[in-house]
């Protein structure tokens, strides 16, 4: 594994251009919202927060708006089959469609990004309620995924304007999620360093960590991937292209089914990974089985960590420590029949890495699945 990291004189002498405060929302293009906010409220603990639809005055689309802790799905439907977003989601499937970056100048990061070469999606645009005001702007990024900078430090509404307060009988209990910790793109072949390049030049992040196809590869399939991460480190983007192997990787297979580059997988962050993984298991969420021989000399390479070895092992949680700490880890299957989209878990202990000792099983856990499909 290589690991960049900027000279300490480099990184105070510059001016983080785009500050950011975190991811604001996630929002996924979906075939029936109403469903999938019954979903993801069932099986993942999220309660109502807001809903957008033709009694609010929007005409062509509903979306549920979700809410756990910090973390927070946007759910979108269209109402018509000539809508922009029914030929997504025909091309697609359900999926990411905006990771949505809390910013406190939505004016002033639109010009910076689209004066650096991002390509405009949402000019500078005002929504007013009797609430206050959200400033919202956008730009595209890989694929047909998007970036929108939002502005809400003036708004005391449940959302943004256009949304009312959703209220429902059905709530339950929260699963311990707390706040998106990184979210993985899949982009083409030798698509990974232009991608790189896109958020160094245009968006101010940093490549942090870099692996090849040595650090992330089997007998049989290879990707690549490199992390960028904006100044303060609250917005984290790995981006993974494939490798030549023997067979297709599951980043090949992911471009296929989602026809095109995307979103992988969101990785959500916990304080408790045992009590949230029972939680998620417990309302139906499968996660990826990981064979009893990993668990025989993990502790070898992961050193004293602070939980009882017997609930990861019989959860399929993965283990693994960097210079910082530790983490703890675990991948769900994909949510959609479309093998695309999935959720990773993750609970960190001090570790600011993805997991390096885990990559052969992870991803020999994941071409079992593809076997399995017939897309190996």
């Amino acid at each position: 594994m290589q690991t960049l990291t900027a000279p300490a004189s480099t990184m105070n002498d510059t001016v983080d251009f785009l500050p950011l405060q975190g991811t604001d929302y996630v929002e996924f293009y979906v075939g029936n919202a109403k469903q999938a906010a019954h979903f993801y409220k069932t099986a993942f603990g999220f309660q109502s927060l807001a809903y957008a639809g033709p009694e609010t005055g929007m005409k062509d689309r509903v979306s549920y708006v979700i809410r756990q802790n910090k973390l927070t799905f946007v759910l979108t439907t269209p109402l018509k089959s000539d809508h922009p977003i029914a030929a997504h989601l025909h091309k697609h499937g359900d999926g990411v469609k905006v990771l949505a970056l809390r910013v406190d100048d939505a004016r002033k990061s639109y010009q910076e990004t689209t004066s650096r070469g991002g390509r405009s999606y949402l000019e500078p645009t005002v929504l007013k309620d009797e609430n206050g005001e959200v400033v919202l702007s956008g730009i595209h990024t890989y694929g047909d995924t998007v970036h929108m900078f939002v502005e809400r430090h003036n708004y005391k509404g449940p959302f943004m304007p256009g949304f009312r307060k959703w209220e429902s009988n059905y709530n339950p209990t929260e699963t311990g999620l707390l706040y998106v910790d990184h979210c993985v793109g899949n982009v083409g072949w030798n698509q990974m360093n232009p991608w790189v390049e896109f958020y160094q030049n245009v968006m101010g992040f940093r490549n942090i960590l870099s692996f090849d196809d040595k650090d992330i590869s089997t007998e049989y399939s290879a990707l690549m991937s490199k992390v960028m991460s904006n100044g303060n480190g609250y917005v984290k983007f790995p981006i993974n292209e494939p490798a030549e192997g023997k067979k297709k990787s599951q980043v090949e297979e992911f471009l296929d089914f989602y026809d095109g580059e995307g979103v992988q997988h969101v990785a959500l962050a916990t304080n408790d990974i045992v009590h949230t993984v029972n939680e998620l298991q417990a309302r139906g969420i499968e996660f990826l089985s990981i064979p009893a021989s990993y668990y025989e000399d993990v502790l070898d390479r992961v050193g004293k960590i602070d939980e009882d070895l017997a609930p990861l092992q019989k959860l399929g949680i993965l283990i693994d420590r960097d210079d910082e700490g530790y983490l703890l880890q675990i991948f769900s299957k994909p949510l959609e029949d479309r093998p695309t989209l999935f959720f990773e878990i993750i609970q960190r202990k001090g570790a600011k890495s993805f997991g390096k000792g885990n990559f052969k099983a992870l991803f020999e856990a994941l071409e079992r699945e593809q076997d399995a499909r017939g897309n190996l």
